[in-house]
């Protein structure tokens, strides 16, 4: 039996913590481990897309995630993404994950080569293998994966004990309703839909900008929880201003956003692995205007 409660909620997606040399920075990953759980989010996803994952090397991610679950101490929800893009690595670190004790393992499907679904299932399945006590969530990001998860897919998966759920990053809340009808639980991944995520019944939400706003968004899901749903609404819009804002600079979003962190006296975890493109100029400004936004909305829906 799945535990619904330790799923909900708000889980940022956990960001790649460099030193001035570019090296996974120990120090940096659990001091945001700690900035985060402070602000009182129920989870963290590490080792994502938010984690330059697929920049990263097997090692590397191993000790990002020892970090986190050592500076987490068993506080909040640990949700690992394990996927590379070869079944060997992939397994190497969900048995790895497993032994660290996480709550979950989650993976994307293979991407480059356009796979069956067969094989796609294979692969989830194989990585599953590696880690039989453990709860295991699908990631469907096909934007960037190349390939979305179908519900006859999803059936498939739904074969193995340990299929819990959905990461859905997909931007059609409809598949977040799709995905729930058969029976698992589905976090909503597009942090601009979050609260019409929940309303199409998402247990919670993981994100690749809360670790900036944490605050706004334990907001709009409590307004949200407690039926206020035009100032959820409203709580949302504010978010979406800011995300927009985000995205405006010529760096990669979480190079600006890094920046955001450092500027709200948050720690700081270095810039992004090329070829993520670094904060360029004018984007230290964004970063300002951006930092200027979110304390104003936190005022505003307080």
């Amino acid at each position: 039996m799945v535990s619904m409660e330790k799923y909900q909620g708000v889980i940022p997606a956990f960001y790649a913590c460099y030193d001035r040399e570019g090296r996974i920075s120990a120090r940096a990953v659990r001091e945001l481990a700690g900035y985060l759980i402070g602000k009182g989010v129920q989870g963290l996803y590490v080792g994502g897309s938010s984690g330059e994952c697929i920049y990263q090397s097997v090692e590397e991610r191993k000790l990002v995630l020892e970090q986190v679950l050592e500076a987490a101490a068993g506080k909040v929800t640990v949700i690992a993404h394990v996927a590379c893009n070869n079944t060997k690595d992939s397994r190497e670190l969900a048995a790895h994950a497993e032994s660290l004790g996480v709550d979950a393992i989650a993976a994307i499907p293979p991407i480059y080569f356009h796979l069956p679904d067969h094989a796609i299932a294979r692969y989830w399945n194989d990585i599953s293998a590696a880690a039989p006590k453990t709860d295991f969530i699908i990631y469907n990001i096909p934007q960037l994966a190349g390939v979305a998860l179908t519900v006859p897919l999803l059936r498939e998966m739904k074969k193995n004990p340990r299929v819990i759920g959905v990461k859905n990053s997909s931007m059609p809340v409809q598949d977040i309703q799709m995905f729930r009808n058969e029976g698992v639980i589905v976090f909503n991944g597009p942090d601009e839909q979050f609260v019409s995520g929940l309303a199409a019944g998402a247990i919670g939400g993981i994100g690749g900008t809360y670790a900036a706003m944490p605050e706004l968004f334990l907001r709009a899901r409590e307004l949200f929880l407690a039926g206020e749903h035009e100032k959820a609404r409203f709580v949302q819009n504010r978010i979406c201003e800011i995300i927009y804002k985000m995205c405006s600079g010529h760096g990669n979003m979480y190079a600006v956003i890094k920046e955001i962190l450092r500027r709200q006296g948050g720690p700081d975890v270095g810039s992004v692995r090329a070829p993520l493109a670094e904060l360029a100029a004018g984007d230290g400004a964004i970063a300002a205007e951006c930092a200027e936004m979110i304390e104003s909305a936190k005022s505003e829906t307080a």
